[in-house]
């Protein structure tokens, strides 16, 4: 329990901002296995379509620092991969 004014509004915020970040990694999530998704189909032009949609989304978390840029780009470099060989 927060014991100070700053200690409580530190204690808020934290909370503002796992709430934030938990939504941000499950869009992130989600916009990938929509791409694994597409490419189990095998549907190489619905695979691209996903793959397009996925990349901003990549992208915007390393913005906001939710993952690292390298890892970002293993997701991106893989998922294309996995395109490419369709």
């Amino acid at each position: 329990m927060a014991n100070t004014a700053q200690a409580t509004k530190r204690a808020r915020q934290a909370e503002i901002h796992r709430q934030r970040n938990a939504s941000q990694r499950s869009e992130l999530r989600t916009s990938i296995k929509k791409v694994f998704a597409a490419i189990r189909t095998g549907n190489a032009e619905a695979a691209t379509q996903a793959y397009r949609k996925a990349v901003p989304v990549i992208d915007s978390a390393v913005g906001k620092g939710l993952i690292h840029h390298n890892k970002a780009a293993r997701h991106k470099s893989r998922l294309n991969q996995h395109i490419r060989a369709l």
